[in-house]
């Protein structure tokens, strides 16, 4: 199932929410390439997503979740998948 939290992620002058699947890689990116998503918003486990582009993502199938649920669902899924600390 493709997942997307409310926008509250604030970065580069916009609002953003996160597009997960908490099914498989595949599905994201295919869900993403098919809604126009550019791949470069895909980072690690997720595409960040600017906030006008949200209702249209739900009207494409994206499920609303809370971030919590969307994080949850990610790790249950076990494709979570976390920064690495930094080393200095």
């Amino acid at each position: 199932m493709i997942l997307i939290d409310p926008p509250a992620w604030p970065a580069w002058n916009r609002i953003w929410s996160h597009l997960v699947s908490d099914e498989s890689y595949e599905e994201l990116h295919a869900f993403a390439k098919a809604a126009g998503i550019p791949a470069r918003g895909f980072d690690r486990d997720h595409y960040d997503v600017p906030s006008d582009r949200y209702d249209d993502l739900i009207a494409a199938g994206a499920v609303p979740v809370t971030s919590r649920e969307l994080v949850q669902r990610l790790i249950a899924a076990g494709l979570r998948h976390r920064k690495r600390p930094s080393t200095g």
